[in-house]
């Protein structure tokens, strides 16, 4: 990317941007390349990490759908990839919602033809402003599927926990909430990543297993309940890798 929008600051690394990197995109900026190249310093893995994370969302979202779901918000959804929600789940009403102005100009670029699919610029930490900006786009007379792929590792915890329960609240039975966080795995060197982020648009906020599970709290787990990315129904079971844990992920339906 050369230039910036109006009102963007390229020399502030941005967490979606930076994504957009690990992702081998072409989306981003120096400052975001920097911040990323000093995060894969300290975990090297971070791209493979991303990629699976990327894998467990078509997986998940295929998942969805089978289940009956024909509407999904996918929150915090980040910079136009190969592989987006609508392009996996294309019978299904998609709401991509983000806070960050370049990732929404290119998300309605991208989208520009399709009817059924919407890029809203809204903030996810503001729940009760976010599902008044949702009102009409997707009816919560019907099942809606939430989709909360690495955000809420960057929100504070009441925050964090706020937002989930307001998705709930509006949620009828048959939705689902879909999630994948961040752990911290490599205590030694986690001060310096989140340093790095500190620097970034968004701090990261580490939780344990048990504390990611207390975002699934008034939903049914569908099997194999929080697991690693990978080890999420995996295409191959047998596939290396699949006992990686960049963190934790499940999908949970309300009932």
């Amino acid at each position: 990317m050369d230039s910036a929008p109006e009102g963007v600051d390229p020399n502030v690394p941005n967490v979606a941007r930076m994504y957009d990197y690990f992702l081998d995109g072409k989306d981003n900026f120096a400052a975001d390349r920097a911040a990323a190249e000093q995060i894969l310093g300290t975990f090297p893995n971070t791209k493979e990490g991303a990629r699976a994370n990327r894998a467990f969302l078509r997986r998940a979202v295929r998942h969805v759908v089978d289940s009956g779901v024909r509407q999904i918000v996918d929150l915090g959804a980040g910079l136009p990839t190969q592989g987006n929600t609508h392009e996996i789940a294309p019978e299904a009403r998609v709401v991509y919602v983000d806070y960050d102005p370049v990732v929404c100009v290119h998300g309605r670029a991208l989208l520009a033809r399709r009817d059924d699919v919407d890029f809203l610029q809204a903030d996810v930490r503001e729940p009760d402003a976010l599902l008044a900006k949702l009102d009409g786009l997707v009816d919560f007379k019907q099942p809606v599927a939430f989709l909360m792929l690495a955000i809420l590792h960057f929100i504070p915890d009441a925050a964090a926990y706020d937002v989930v329960g307001r998705l709930r609240e509006t949620s009828v039975p048959g939705s689902h909430l879909v999630i994948s966080h961040a752990v911290d795995s490599t205590p030694d060197t986690t001060p310096q990543a989140l340093e790095i982020y500190r620097k970034a648009t968004a701090s990261l906020n580490l939780r344990t297993r048990e504390q990611i599970e207390r975002f699934f709290d008034g939903y049914e787990l569908a099997e194999p309940g929080l697991t690693y990315p990978n080890g999420w129904r995996p295409d191959d079971p047998d596939a290396p890798g699949n006992g990686i844990t960049f963190g934790y992920v499940g999908v949970g339906r309300t009932l």
